[in-house]
């Protein structure tokens, strides 16, 4: 038991740094709003579905509010703990719901998380950052960020699930 836990800490800070790299290192700019799209919400979403939505949650949240404070987007940091956390949670928990009921447990989860990631940065954006109706205009690259990484997501898991030892640690 002791060991399995120790698994799972150790599997939830490599999706972590996992959720960084995929965020600060591959990044396109988007000039209209200052901001960029980035493959981290793939990471995000994958970690979600193998590690569930509790270790999932705090991998993503970390990683990719780490990725922000060390990139120059401190201000969006606390905003994007709590939505890449709250992407997670939904998707781990749709991932855990469904996996067993259809196929596209994955696709169906990823794309409910993404919602949240899309409707999370609105509201963050508009009432906490106070930008008001003009939070509208990231809506378009984080759409565009999101289908990426419902889509790679759900064919890394598709190939990782594969592996014994990644299908046992997902069941």
């Amino acid at each position: 038991m002791k060991h399995s836990k120790i698994y799972e800490f150790v599997l939830a800070a490599m999706f972590a740094a996992l959720a960084f790299a995929a965020t600060n290192i591959v990044h396109i700019p988007i000039p209209a709003t200052n901001g960029y799209i980035h493959l981290g919400d793939c990471v995000v979403l994958l970690g979600a579905f193998l590690l569930g939505p509790s270790y999932g949650a705090a991998a993503g949240g970390i990683g990719s509010a780490l990725a922000d404070i060390l990139s120059g987007y401190a201000l969006y940091a606390p905003g994007t703990f709590v939505i890449k956390a709250a992407v997670a949670v939904v998707a781990g928990l749709l991932m855990h719901a469904l996996s067993h009921r259809t196929k596209a447990a994955p696709v169906l989860a990823g794309i409910c998380g993404e919602f949240i990631m899309i409707f999370g940065y609105f509201v963050y954006e508009s009432i906490v950052l106070g930008y008001g109706l003009a939070a509208t205009g990231s809506i378009a690259g984080n759409a565009v960020q999101a289908v990426a990484g419902v889509i790679l997501s759900v064919l890394l898991y598709v190939a990782m699930i594969r592996v014994p030892m990644i299908k046992k640690m997902a069941s």
